[in-house]
């Protein structure tokens, strides 16, 4: 079959590597580390290629997932990354050791061997490209049989391959976006290497969720959707409605955590263009309530999460007909950030609420039909289903709302303030016309006060900042490069027009090592 296996080992990209095999319209599956230990699953899968994921573990770790070492003698296609490179370096007798100067974002690779058959075919030889690496041990010497394709300053061994047998391996991570050329060298292994068929597309996708539901809810249960007013939810919803029709009710929840004038702009939007029953709930008092004095980030998704489903319950109560099914709009970097994937070894790095955020007696079955996928591929299904663009090109919103972007107790009053500061920044990412230039921008209230200066006299008042970041899918991110006038207008408006704000900074971390949230 044409189809490639990827083993989990762990890493925060791992379904990052699916969606660019995805991409490449090749079908993937995911399965965890451990299914490298079983030769006859990986017989019985058939696949072209096997693709070892990286992890946050080393080798070395006492308990650190491994694979059976016939693996490497199985004939099949092996590209491995990162941990996975140091995995196959440590199984086939090279030398693995802590990096005397680790690795995080971006390094340069020096290609060493760009012939006919290895994962740099077409490239040129000696070239220096940019990759995104992200590990603290490295190779000193590669195995008996190996040879060295690609080299850094800090990796003397970047890139390897077996000499006889179809075994790859590279210790950066090919799959990420700011790999610039990370697409050439997966499509080589796809193609030149495992010699697969790009025969899988998009549209596929739509047409296995549509059966996968349909048997999921059968003739007569129905389903509620948290509608949220994004593009995630929005797409939930209205594929889930292309499988069950009117059986489908949507309930947007107005938890008090929205954007200024959300609540209006969501409900004509939806009910112009996805022709869904839908709900409006106000559950305001009801939310502040359960977050009154909460300052824990993870407290705060924990109550939230739970809180929709209080609500959410008693919505449903309002439903004519057999409740059993939850839709949600959950996406993966929700689900890999949350929980460990599929049983592999990620760590996490921080609750959804949506995901390790719900409340454990859930009264219905889950619907997630996104949850394997990045935001752009949820944007091109949205359009395959026909949503308008002012739905599929919205920038991100959390679900637990601006309660994540008010760091410290979340309160009215400090709500209030970072809606009216949101909206100016937003207004004027408009008016420069950079809105779809960036990914996603939001404003942050920050746990502090700071001296200013107002009038000739002294103020003691709040810090805000503001965050803007280009991803492709949300895994990886950079800060967005404002003009420095842009910038200005900005500031100058929230000091002068948001009473309470006399500083504004602005964030110029890139992910990793920083989420995009800030909570």
């Amino acid at each position: 079959m044409n189809r490639i296996l990827i083993l989990d080992y762990g890493s925060q990209f791992t379904q990052l590597i699916a969606r660019r095999v995805r991409e490449a319209h090749v079908y993937c599956e995911i399965h965890p580390a451990a299914r490298g230990r079983d030769l006859a699953f990986i017989r019985e899968f058939a696949p072209k290629g096997v693709i070892l994921s990286g992890g946050p573990n080393s080798v070395f770790d006492p308990g650190a997932p491994t694979a059976d070492p016939g693996l490497l003698e199985l004939g099949t296609p092996i590209l491995a990354i990162c941990y996975g490179m140091q995995l196959v370096a440590y199984l086939a007798g090279g030398k693995v050791k802590p990096s005397p100067a680790r690795e995080y974002g971006r390094a340069d690779v020096t290609i060493r061997d760009a012939s006919v058959g290895t994962l740099f075919a077409g490239f040129e030889p000696q070239e220096c490209i940019t990759v995104w690496a992200s590990h603290g041990d490295r190779i000193d010497q590669p195995p008996p049989q190996f040879r060295v394709t690609a080299s850094s300053p800090n990796a003397p061994v970047a890139a390897f391959q077996h000499e006889a047998r179809p075994i790859f391996g590279v210790l950066f991570h090919p799959e990420v976006a700011h790999t610039p050329r990370g697409g050439e060298i997966l499509r080589n292994f796809l193609f030149e290497i495992c010699g697969c068929t790009p025969d899988w597309t998009p549209g596929h996708f739509i047409e296995h969720e549509i059966a996968r539901i349909q048997t999921l809810v059968g003739p007569k249960s129905r389903a509620i959707c948290g509608l949220s007013g994004g593009v995630d939810s929005a797409v939930a919803a209205a594929l889930v409605h292309r499988a069950i029709g009117d059986r489908l009710t949507c309930i947007f929840v107005d938890h008090g955590l929205l954007r200024l004038n959300e609540r209006e702009q969501v409900e004509r939007t939806f009910r112009a263009h996805l022709g869904i029953d839908l709900r409006v709930v106000d559950a305001e008092q009801r939310f502040l309530e359960v977050l009154a004095g909460v300052e824990d980030p993870e407290e705060k998704r924990r109550r939230i999460g739970h809180t929709f489903i209080d609500v959410f319950e008693q919505s449903a109560d309002q439903v004519a007909g057999d409740v059993g099914f939850l839709v949600q709009g959950t996406l993966y970097p929700d689900v890999i950030e949350s929980a460990s994937p599929r049983g592999g070894p990620s760590v996490t790095i921080k609750t959804h609420h949506n995901v390790g955020g719900l409340r454990p007696d859930l009264p219905w079955k889950l619907i997630e039909p996104l949850r394997e996928l990045f935001k752009d591929e949820v944007r091109q299904v949205g359009r395959e289903l026909g949503l308008p663009e002012e739905i599929v090109g919205r920038h991100p919103f959390p679900g637990p709302g601006l309660a994540i972007r008010v760091l410290g107790p979340v309160t009215r009053d400090r709500l209030d303030l970072l809606r009216r500061v949101d909206a100016i920044y937003v207004e004027e990412i408009r008016a420069a016309g950079l809105y779809d230039q960036i990914w996603q921008a939001f404003a942050v209230l920050l746990p502090i006060k700071s001296v200013g200066v107002m009038g000739d006299g002294r103020t003691y008042d709040h810090v805000v900042a503001l965050r803007a970041v280009t991803s492709r899918d949300g895994m990886t991110a950079d800060w967005f490069a404002f003009p420095p006038d842009v910038l200005g207008e900005i500031s100058n408006r929230i000091i002068n027009e948001v009473r309470g704000v006399n500083r504004v900074v602005y964030d110029v971390s890139s992910k990793p090592p920083a989420t995009i949230e800030w909570e």
